[in-house]
């Protein structure tokens, strides 16, 4: 039966954990949707069916002059990406070249306008000006086409130097052109950016959007901390430590999942961040090495529950209630309201006494009575005064018993079982109690005395 109680609550964590990856697995899975998925049959009128057929032949016309059609300056970005998708290493490295080509064109336009400007003044230079925004706004959208096609020729496995040049090259111009161009030239693209759909606007957009999805990701989150905190609550085998711990962890893992799903969302490429995080890890382990022992240390007391909150423990030499327990440190409140934070290391590391782990406990007190007192009367009057306290249980049995010869006194032991949380109400009420009880029937505590025996003194002394 021991057995089973101690293999329950790691039975419970473990089912715990896999319904946790079941859920993640199940985010994860339902956000692609794939192309094979059986869809239920729809009947679509006659008008539809001839448009999908009609979209369908489009389709196929145009994926035989695809050459053409990827190359083609005007083709929009997310088509673009969509059909770099099937493309291999080598058509990719072709097709970079061929965009290298139509941006360098289009920098010649450029190059060729500015030096236009420096030559004109007047509303003529002004024109100009408009005219250059103009121009560059189409480059950079054909430098924005450029870098898609080399993100996706880096991702099946580029050339590593050959895209590091083409890089080179896009960054160099950009920045010599900002270097170069007059404060109207830079304003008026600025303007046009923000004013573009594909640009500003799709900016704003995407901020929105994610600012929405993580506002609704961190309310999902509490959500759903609440829910396994509220279902781990009802599973008795489990502390308090344990079961907030645990609720923390799927909190954060919920957090993680959504941000790289929101990242994901705005065309961001999640596995560099994996990759950094990944190598940081070591680094960080090396540097926290302390830090780490405490989060180990922490992970022993959820999981072994030497204490929970609001127990009074006696921790590295430091008695007080539990105030909280977190992964790295332990609050310990102390009789007189002093916070005391110690680190999980020393405490796990340490002799730990939980002193209201039992719901009883036994009182140990001692009285020391003069030699020439009745031990009858003593252990008489300890027993009656004991046992008419309200607060003192009847079984176990109290032990009232001779316990020590000593130099002044003998000595006797006092035992008697109490509730914990009367613990110390009994153990003062005895002790006072019982002194005035010795008191009226004349028994005395002595004070530590000693005799000496002189067998010669100095002459000086024996004059006197």
């Amino acid at each position: 039966m021991a057995l089973t109680n101690d293999i329950r609550p790691v039975r419970l964590i473990v089912l715990t954990m896999l319904a946790l990856v079941s859920f993640t697995y199940a985010i994860l899975a339902s956000a692609p949707l794939s192309a094979a998925t059986t869809a239920p049959p729809v009947d679509l009128p006659n008008e539809q069916v001839q448009t999908v057929e009609d979209a369908a032949t489009e389709a196929a016309k145009e994926a035989a002059s695809t050459d053409s059609i990827l190359s083609d300056p005007a083709i929009d970005l997310r088509e673009l990406e969509h059909r770099l998708v099937p493309l291999t290493k080598a058509e990719l490295n072709e097709l970079a070249a061929k965009w290298l080509e139509a941006t360098r064109a289009k920098t010649e336009e450029v190059m060729a306008a500015q030096v236009a400007i420096d030559r004109t003044e007047g509303d003529v230079a002004d024109e100009v000006t408009r005219r250059v925004a103009d121009i560059m706004f189409e480059r950079n959208e054909l430098f924005q086409k450029f870098s898609a096609v080399i993100a996706a020729w880096e991702k099946k496995g580029g050339d590593p130097d050959l895209i590091a040049e083409y890089r080179a090259y896009h960054d160099t111009v950009l920045l010599d052109e900002l270097r170069t161009s007059n404060i109207q030239t830079v304003y008026s693209e600025v303007v046009r950016w923000f004013s573009d759909p594909n640009g500003g606007i799709a900016l704003l957009k995407s901020i929105a959007w994610a600012t929405i999805a993580l506002v609704g990701l961190w309310g999902f989150a509490r959500l759903v901390k609440r829910l396994v905190l509220g279902w781990l609550n009802r599973l008795s085998s489990l502390s308090n430590l344990l079961t907030t711990f645990l609720a923390g962890v799927v909190f954060w893992i919920v957090i993680l999942i959504g941000f790289a799903i929101a990242l994901s969302m705005l065309g961001m490429d999640v596995g560099p961040i994996v990759a950094l995080i990944g190598g940081a890890s070591f680094i960080f382990a090396f540097a926290f090495q302390d830090t780490l022992g405490n989060f180990a240390s922490g992970l022993m007391i959820m999981v072994n529950r030497p204490f929970d909150e609001g127990d009074i423990v006696d921790l590295a030499g430091v008695i007080g209630k539990v105030k909280s327990v977190t992964i790295v440190a332990t609050t310990i409140v102390t009789a007189d309201n002093k916070l005391i934070v110690l680190p999980n290391r020393n405490v796990w590391g340490n002799l730990i006494k939980n002193l209201t782990a039992n719901a009883t406990r036994r009182v140990d007190l001692i009285f020391g009575v003069s030699y020439n007192d009745s031990i009858e009367d003593t252990l008489k009057i300890m027993e009656q005064v004991t046992r008419d306290h309200p607060a003192v249980l009847a079984e176990p049995e109290p032990v009232f018993k001779v316990h020590e010869l000593a130099e002044s006194s003998v000595n006797f032991i006092c035992r008697p079982w109490v509730n914990t949380d009367d613990y110390w109400t009994v153990y003062w009420d005895l002790t006072q109690q019982i002194k005035q009880a010795f008191d009226d029937a004349g028994i005395s505590i002595p004070f530590p005395q000693r005799d000496f025996n002189i067998k010669s003194l100095p002459e000086a002394f024996q004059s006197n």
